[in-house]
């Protein structure tokens, strides 16, 4: 599973200890559970859906379901927004290649698919403090944050919760080696550094192997193991950045030697044989606006399997390595830097020793039974949003707001009017008017 779907399994099981939950998705579903309802209803099969929609009380939305199921989006019932990954962000990375009007067609529909969400939310879930700042903003520039919102939660933390990916109960146990004597080129002994996910177009895995490739030729024991060189949707055309990282490594005559490159996803029951024959959890990112509001899905993984982590400056989780000592944090773009950090991490003993009575402290406080506690509070007792309740807002906008957007003109003119004379009255329409004659006259 890809972090999507790794998240909402896991926020279903926390939920189905107090609820009844369904989890619907158009992707058909492999794996089983008795903790709650897999659905399967075809994109293009709203009837299907609509009877979920009957059925639910509160109705967990992410990525484009909105867009896709008309009944979802006209639905009277309490709607959450999960929006941990602003995958608008994403779109000016992974699209920066395309023609300029592709490039500006692409992340016009992410934002357009984002304030969907936004507008019609009851309340949003996101991944981070910079997350919830982003999304913040947004719904302030949506009209949001209005007179309604505002006085129900002043600082908006019920509104918008904090709830991140969250660490599995059980403890990790390997059943098998995935990569120490079993990958052509690893060797038992080796000192494997593992990066947990895909190769996109935000990340800068160049540098990684370029350190890698330095590192070698002091420790020829360094051995980097890329988990993913696809992504996990087939329909997604190949990124840029993993024939490059590829070139790169092949150039530097890294690839099979050092640098290795798993053409499949691994089965997620599968991954803990692949983490707990690593060393050191890796992460490699350029500082933009997607690193800035990022929330790095692996590296939770990495946690688990109480690897330490080496990871580029600038994301949430950096400020977490640096504040709990759980590896190390390298400045972007700096192979030489990076290389020093991966050494340091690799073989350092007393460096390792203190890492791991880190990373045990913080993985008591990153459970899923903890993180989901904010949705599973909402759901305990669903409200819909003070502005859809009172009739401000409709489709995210308050009928104020849409009626400033109207052209000037007669029509704008009447509608302020009728606004006016149902919210103040005759005495209203007579403020307005002598405001306007006096900017009128001042102009």
């Amino acid at each position: 599973m890809a972090g999507p779907a790794i998240r909402v399994w896991n926020i279903a099981e926390v939920l189905a200890k107090t609820c009844d939950v369904r989890v619907v998705s158009w992707a058909r579903i492999d794996r089983h559970t008795d903790a709650f309802d897999l659905r399967f209803v075809h994109e293009s099969d709203d009837k299907s859906m609509s009877r979920h929609e009957q059925w639910a009380d509160v109705i967990i939305v992410q990525g484009i379901s909105l867009r896709i199921f008309p009944s979802v989006a006209r639905t009277e019932k309490i709607v959450v927004a999960d929006m941990y990954d602003p995958f608008h962000l994403e779109q000016l990375e992974q699209n920066k290649h395309l023609d300029p009007a592709e490039y500006e067609e692409e992340v016009a529909k992410a934002i357009s698919l984002l304030n969907e969400q936004l507008e019609r939310a009851d309340a949003i879930i996101c991944a981070s403090d910079r997350q919830q700042t982003l999304w913040l903003g947004a719904l302030s520039a949506l009209g949001r944050v209005n007179p309604a919102t505002y006085p129900a939660d002043p600082s908006f933390s019920s509104f918008v919760r904090i709830v991140p990916f969250g660490l599995p109960e059980a403890e990790p146990v390997q059943t098998r080696h995935a990569l120490k004597g079993t990958v052509p080129g690893i060797g038992s002994d080796d000192k494997v550094l593992i990066w947990g996910g895909g190769i996109y177009d935000w990340f800068d895995p160049v540098t990684l192997v370029k350190a890698v490739g330095i590192a070698a030729k002091e420790h020829p024991e360094v051995k980097l193991f890329f988990m993913s060189a696809r992504h996990f949707n087939p329909d997604v055309p190949e990124m840029q950045i993993l024939g490059e990282t590829i070139r790169v490594s092949d150039e530097l005559g890294l690839t099979g030697t050092h640098v290795f490159f798993n053409d499949s996803w691994v089965d997620y029951e599968d991954r803990v044989n692949y983490l707990l024959d690593a060393d050191a959890g890796v992460s490699t990112h350029p500082v933009h606006l997607e690193t800035r509001f990022s929330f790095r899905t692996r590296i939770l993984d990495y946690l688990w399997a109480r690897l330490p982590i080496i990871t580029t400056d600038g994301d949430s989780f950096a400020d977490l390595v640096r504040a709990h000592d759980l590896g190390a944090v390298v400045p972007p773009d700096d192979p030489r830097a990076l290389s020093d950090a991966l050494i340091a991490v690799l073989f350092d003993d007393s460096l390792r020793e203190r890492v791991a009575r880190s990373l045990d402290e913080v993985r008591l406080t990153l459970s899923w039974e903890n993180t989901v506690s904010p949705l599973a509070d909402f759901c305990a007792h669903p409200a819909p949003a003070p502005d859809r309740v009172t009739g401000r807002r409709a489709s995210g906008r308050s009928e104020f707001n849409r009626i400033l957007a109207m052209p000037r003109g007669r029509r704008r003119d009447a509608a302020l009017l009728w606004y006016y004379l149902r919210h103040g009255g005759i005495r209203r329409v007579i403020e307005k008017a002598t405001e306007r004659r006096g900017r009128l006259t001042r102009s």
